[in-house]
């Protein structure tokens, strides 16, 4: 099956509209006051930015948003995250796990299941960078075939996912006492 980005793009942004985004970081960012679109072409899209999140402290939440639906071939549901490691094997543009991004989360929402994974960018990448290649190993790697190029990934159980964002919230030290 040969993938075509302007459909993904277009299902990308109609995904864009949906009501749950609200919901979702109403609840991720109980201090919210406006959500703002960055999806058409330009600055933010090239740094992997879908949307803007203004806080009550007039911090902004840059996130990109990646929304998994039912497949459509087979009706399987997936409730793994799939981690993109190369957007472009054939001209080895890195996927979103591993390339520079402006974005503090990635809003993964697995729609059939209802439930929105924040994974944050840094973490996220960091994770990547010490397990990537183990999980490569002992996981599926599915390729979308595209017109032209080739995309990567490996479909992660969530559960291992945030096991390694968890250690990377944890930093140790040599103990000392004042």
């Amino acid at each position: 099956m040969i993938h075509d980005f302007k459909e993904s793009l277009a299902r990308s942004h109609d995904a864009e509209d949906l009501p749950i985004w609200e919901h979702v970081y109403k609840t991720a960012f109980p201090g919210m006051i406006e959500m703002v679109s960055y999806r058409s072409d330009g600055f933010w899209q090239r740094e992997g930015v879908d949307r803007g999140v203004l806080l009550e402290t007039t911090k902004q939440i840059l996130i990109d948003e990646k929304v998994r639906y039912r497949n459509s071939s087979t009706g399987k549901v997936y409730d793994d995250i799939l981690l993109e490691y190369w957007s472009s094997f054939e001209h080895k543009t890195k996927g979103w796990v591993c390339k520079n991004l402006r974005c503090d989360y990635i809003a993964y929402l697995i729609a059939p299941l209802g439930i929105c994974y924040m994974l944050p960018t840094i973490q996220l990448q960091n994770s990547w960078s010490k397990y990537g290649e183990e999980w490569k190993k002992d996981y599926f790697n599915p390729k979308a075939k595209n017109k032209g190029y080739t995309t990567y990934s490996v479909a992660v159980p969530a559960n291992v996912v945030f096991k390694a964002l968890g250690q990377e919230l944890r930093i140790n030290f040599n103990p000392f006492e004042n």
